[in-house]
């Protein structure tokens, strides 16, 4: 264990661990500090969140090779390798669980981000149109003839639960399904499509896919893990500001998220269901939450921060560069 904290992996696994921890703080209270309300701009800011635990340790390698020296070390802010070494009891070393944090990390990881990324993949395939959704196929068309711009393929699903996701690339589309147009009113509907197109549109943009990029490969990584689920709310937050950028109605946008609370329902023996329910309890609430905060939001009116964003970004960039170089 010792000698893997010494190696160029443990080192990196270490520093970016702690490197991202401090620039997580260092976001919040600048977003704090400033008086950041626009998602926009702090999306800008919680990227420093992400990009600074992949790249910090190689470049600060590449200005002084000698940072992982004892000499260094002496001098330095923090040495967080030191405390790994240290050992509970005499007996159990600190860096076991942290090893085991990475490790569960990548568990949530794949159970928690890349098997809904394949449930959407499978989605995207499922049959759309049938004979029996014709009627719900013209109020979609009359949602999209009051918006503006390109419209993608509209698909609808037979379901009984009220979804509603779009798919990007080549050809883009937005799924929905027949319950959730039987329960939205036209201003309504025509507000959550509005927000899948800002989806769609956002998704061009070439930053988010090297972001998304870069999440994957920081798998192991709960700072980023957690930095990037708040990047993702944080973008939904600005689709929702592009929905009423055109609609002009933000009442019928949060009056349409009402709809996407999900009760649980498993029938199966309660002894058989009992792990499964309690992962869908914490998703379900998780989600809920969002969903809450985003409907006061819509109602409360929606508040933009005005002047230049920059120069505090840069100053907080500097900040995180300084104090990290001096933590090993």
């Amino acid at each position: 264990m010792v000698d893997f904290f010494y190696s160029y992996v443990g080192m990196y696994a270490a520093q970016s661990f702690i490197h991202g921890v401090i620039a997580a703080v260092i976001v919040d209270r600048s977003l704090q500090a400033w008086k950041i309300t626009s998602q926009e701009t702090a999306q800008r800011f919680r990227l420093l969140s992400i990009l600074v635990p992949v790249f910090s340790f190689p470049l600060y390698q590449m200005l002084n090779p000698d940072r992982g020296s004892i000499a260094f070390r002496l001098d330095s802010l923090f040495d967080f390798s030191r405390w790994l070494h240290l050992a509970l009891w005499g007996k159990i070393p600190l860096g076991l669980f942290f090893v085991l944090i990475l490790l569960v990390t990548t568990v949530i990881f794949v159970l928690q981000e890349m098997a809904p990324i394949m449930r959407h993949m499978i989605d995207t395939r499922r049959p759309a149109f049938s004979e029996d959704n014709r009627e719900d196929a013209g109020l979609v068309e009359k949602a999209l003839e009051g918006l503006p711009g390109e419209k993608p393929d509209v698909l609808i699903l037979n379901d009984s639960d009220p979804h509603l996701f779009s798919s990007t690339g080549r050809k883009p589309a937005i799924f929905l399904t027949s319950a959730l147009i039987r329960v939205l009113t036209p201003e309504q509907m025509q507000a959550a499509i509005a927000h899948e197109l800002a989806h769609i549109q956002r998704s061009k943009r070439p930053l988010l896919v090297i972001v998304f990029l870069l999440r994957v490969l920081m798998f192991f990584h709960p700072v980023v893990l957690l930095e990037f689920r708040r990047l993702v709310q944080g973008e939904e937050m600005i689709c929702d500001d592009m929905a009423v950028s055109v609609t002009r109605n933000p009442h019928a946008l949060a009056q349409a998220l009402r709809h996407f609370y999900h009760p649980i329902d498993d029938d199966r023996p309660h002894h058989d269901k009992q792990p499964l329910r309690l992962r869908r309890k914490l998703e379900e609430h998780s989600h809920n939450l969002l969903i809450d905060h985003r409907i006061a939001r819509l109602e409360g009116g929606l508040e933009r921060d005005g002047g230049s964003s920059w120069i505090p970004f840069t100053l907080t960039l500097c900040v995180i560069l300084v104090i990290n170089y001096y933590v090993v």
